[in-house]
């Protein structure tokens, strides 16, 4: 592995986490955001946590759990604890159902998604591929009996009782934010009907749980942010974290980046021969650290890197940027 600046001799009171998700192999997109998180982790002493958030069931992929540790590393990256495997404890999410369904605040929801959209009538579309993308619930689709009750039938879906209102915040990068999640998304689910968290309940619960103070992520998660922070105050948790969300890697049509804009793995591009410090040149160009891409190795990026000259927007993956990584010109 690539050197790296020198760990504090003691731990951290802030802590950041990589929380990639094995249902596919990680891709530029997933690597700048790493790279990012981990220099700015290094950079100011925070403690990193790698987290496998692995919960998609029926997404996720054999071997892609080793895969994602394994191309962290040829990166050279690396973090304080971890690996911790998402799945491996649920009990901790199951006690926050339990407080949020004894404060009348979840209750169980078996409409279907068909049935949400009928009455709703004005379906919420983000990014598909964003975790937790969802139709609007709408409030008059809420139970009449909003009481306490036993979290006592795991295997439906739960929806949190979203308040009205704007939640606002400040972001590190995308500056001051409101949202307000009951026009976006009403009654948002916490709980799955295949007996597991859902992804906004389940970032919640392992952030505290582990520490996290400083969640730095993508920007398609920024609709995230605001229904995260309502969780932490229904469930009292403290110190809610300080966001930190990146601009995304898109393909020439301005979507996020995914196999419809070819082979952008990580996997794809070691096994074509591409050193590890290509990529990160082409990562660092993408930062404004560097006016044309170069080799780099991950000390000399974490030493370069400044989030306030990072651009502020999206960065388009071209085929000149797969180029000079396949050949170096």
């Amino acid at each position: 592995m690539a050197e790296h600046p020198e760990k504090p001799a003691h731990g951290p009171r802030e802590a950041t986490r990589l929380a990639p998700s094995p249902t596919g192999a990680l891709h530029l997109g997933n690597a700048r955001t790493f790279l990012v998180t981990w220099a700015i982790a290094r950079q100011r002493s925070w403690r990193i946590i790698l987290r496998i958030e692995d919960l998609d069931g029926p997404r996720v992929k054999p071997g892609a759990i080793e895969s994602c540790i394994d191309t962290l590393r040829w990166l050279g990256l690396d973090w304080d604890e971890g690996p911790t495997i998402q799945s491996h404890d649920l009990a901790p999410h199951a006690d926050a159902m339990h407080t949020l369904a004894s404060r009348a605040l979840a209750y169980p929801c078996e409409l279907t998604r068909t049935q949400i959209d009928e009455a709703a009538n004005a379906p919420h579309a983000p990014d598909p591929g964003s975790p937790g993308a969802e139709s609007r619930f709408p409030p008059e689709l809420r139970p009449t009996d909003l009481a306490p009750r036993a979290f006592d039938n795991p295997d439906t879906n739960w929806r949190f009782l979203v308040p009205p209102g704007e939640v606002t915040f400040h972001d590190a990068f995308a500056g001051p934010v409101a949202q307000s999640p009951g026009a976006t998304v009403g009654d948002f689910v916490v709980w799955t009907k295949r007996a597991q968290p859902a992804y906004q309940l389940a970032v919640v619960v392992d952030d505290h749980r582990q520490g996290v103070t400083q969640v730095v992520r993508g920007d398609d998660l920024l609709d995230s942010a605001a229904r995260q922070l309502l969780l932490y105050r229904a469930l009292g948790l403290a110190p809610e974290p300080t966001h930190t969300h990146l601009p995304l890697v898109v393909g020439p049509d301005g979507r996020r980046l995914a196999k419809r804009h070819g082979d952008t793995r990580l996997t794809a591009y070691r096994q074509a021969g591409v050193p590890a410090e290509r990529v990160l040149g082409l990562l660092a160009h993408w930062c404004a650290l560097l006016p044309a891409p170069e080799p780099i190795t991950p000390a000399g990026f974490c030493s370069a890197f400044k989030l306030a000259s990072m651009p502020p927007e999206r960065v388009t993956f071209t085929e000149e940027d797969d180029r000079w990584l396949r050949t170096g010109s």
